[in-house]
């Protein structure tokens, strides 16, 4: 990471995971409720990945508390380990949507 917001970053980190949790409910039909989407998609997930995926699932859900504090409480305190942190994460998470989303619906991608 070269000058850049590392707490953009890890937002947009988070907002990658986001729209891949909500595209792979959308693949099955569902769509998250208006209020509290986030929350609703964060419960969609635990269901659909299962215990395997906890690990991943806890580290989504402090990257959605951690996001909230930024974008309403306006705390910019990321350091650059918890930005590279959150890409990782979100490589990881949206890679096993498109396995999953790959495995459910052959040839629905790209």
């Amino acid at each position: 990471m070269v000058n850049i917001d590392l707490t953009w970053s890890f937002t947009i980190a988070y907002h990658a995971m986001i729209r891949a949790g909500r595209a792979l409910m959308f693949s099955q039909g569902y769509l998250p409720t208006t209020k509290s989407s986030h929350k609703t998609i964060m419960e969609f997930m635990r269901l659909t990945l299962g215990e395997e995926s906890q690990s991943l699932l806890l580290r989504f859900n402090r990257m959605r508390r951690k996001r909230h504090d930024f974008i309403y409480e306006s705390q910019n305190n990321t350091t650059e380990s918890e930005a590279g942190s959150a890409i990782k994460t979100a490589r990881e998470f949206i890679d096993k949507i498109v396995a999953l989303v790959a495995e459910e619906k052959p040839g629905s991608l790209f």
